[in-house]
């Protein structure tokens, strides 16, 4: 039997840093400023931010942490040596254009791009600019957002229209699997025809066809956040266009983020000392990257456990709902394999007692079994068979 993780000094080390699995892709029209948000988001120049279009033809990801001043505490406490916040993936995608569906611009391989992540990010342009040309010729970011969601509706009706037929033919011959996919691909069908995308269906669906929806692979079924790019005078307060953003966001239950990528560019490249001081001389808070990755962990459905010791203070991401022997895979697959129970404390528990000691003492250190759904913010230590 393998002892308590922490007991073992909280080293992970044999087992490697854990895939982030979590990916959000960046999508927009062209000079709309997403390939320079997403330079900002990694501090790379992967990404060419030029003023023309189809300026990211493959698409780029970068990692980034997921910001969390709970680790900050935790680690205090506990004396750890180092600290590692779990991260999110941001795919550049490059930018779509009206007729993406049939293939003008890239086309197609925007949208193939586009199936392989959790969540989508649309970066609509609210900044006027004479020097930077709109692909529409006019600045309208909630008719450009229509624009790019006609395009995604435009591919999955085409891919299920394709597929629906073979599946009615195997229901009719009592094909199980199809029996079960028909309904759900004929309801999406219906949303689509109606100028709908599939994720509104979501919300009618129970747990094995919200299964066969995802089973889809379909462009519209993706979680959205908006991204509304201003100008530097209107980072802080934003503007006519983010309000109408900002109120389809709400009419949609989707997210909505206002930053301002040049401010964001020029922050990345600064010591963080510096990039306080030149954010609290604009009227700015926090980076307007830190509310984007917060935004795109929150938009996904994701909660942090953490693990905690001496050498180190790690997160982990994980959807809300999981169970504990679910949770302790992500750290590997011998932890869910041979899950006995969790040590776990509420992160509240931890930092108002002092830490793992006081817990206990306190009575509010806990053995929890297979059936413990993990809360955010659980300081854990598993114990598992070898």
């Amino acid at each position: 039997m393998a002892p308590l993780s922490h007991r073992q000094g909280n080293d992970f080390s044999e087992y490697g840093h854990p895939v982030m699995g979590f990916k959000c892709g960046i999508v927009g029209l062209p000079n709309v400023g997403k390939s320079t948000l997403f330079n900002a988001l990694t501090k790379t120049a992967a990404a060419q931010a030029a003023n023309y279009p189809f300026c990211t033809i493959e698409p780029n990801t970068g990692e980034v942490a997921v910001p969390d001043p709970r680790m900050q505490k935790l680690a205090s406490i506990a004396g750890s040596k180092e600290i590692i916040p779990t991260r999110i993936s941001f795919v550049d995608i490059a930018g779509l254009v009206r007729g993406a569906s049939k293939g003008e611009g890239l086309g197609n391989k925007f949208l193939a791009n586009i199936r392989e992540v959790d969540a989508v990010v649309h970066v609509l342009r609210c900044f006027e600019d004479d020097d930077i040309t709109h692909v529409e010729g006019r600045i309208n970011p909630v008719s450009d957002a229509e624009t790019i969601e006609t395009e995604l509706m435009l591919a999955d009706l085409e891919s299920l229209e394709r597929r629906v037929e073979q599946t009615r033919k195997r229901a009719a011959s009592k094909d199980k699997d199809s029996l079960t996919q028909l309904p759900v691909m004929e309801a999406v069908i219906k949303l689509l025809n109606e100028g709908k995308p599939a994720r509104l269906l979501l919300k009618t669906l129970g747990a094995d066809e919200i299964e066969v929806l995802k089973g889809l692979n379909l462009l519209t079924s993706h979680p959205v956040l908006y991204v509304c790019n201003v100008a530097e005078a209107d980072a802080a307060t934003g503007n006519e266009h983010t309000e109408a953003v900002a109120e389809m966001a709400k009419a949609q239950g989707a997210e909505c983020v206002t930053i301002s990528a040049a401010i964001e560019s020029e922050v990345a490249q600064l010591p963080e000392e510096e990039s306080k001081e030149f954010l609290s001389a604009l009227g700015l808070e926090e980076a307007g990257l830190d509310r984007l990755i917060r935004a795109g962990y929150h938009l996904l459905d994701l909660i942090t456990y953490f693990t905690v010791g001496p050498k180190e203070t790690r997160a982990w991401t994980i959807v809300r709902g999981t169970k504990a022997p679910a949770a302790a895979g992500v750290i590997h697959t011998d932890f869910e394999r041979g899950f006995i129970r969790a040590f776990t404390i509420g992160y509240n528990d931890y930092i108002a007692l002092g830490g793992e000691t006081g817990a206990k003492d306190a009575g509010k250190a806990r053995d929890e079994g297979k059936e413990y759904v993990v809360q955010d913010g659980d300081v854990i230590h598993f114990r598992f068979n070898t």
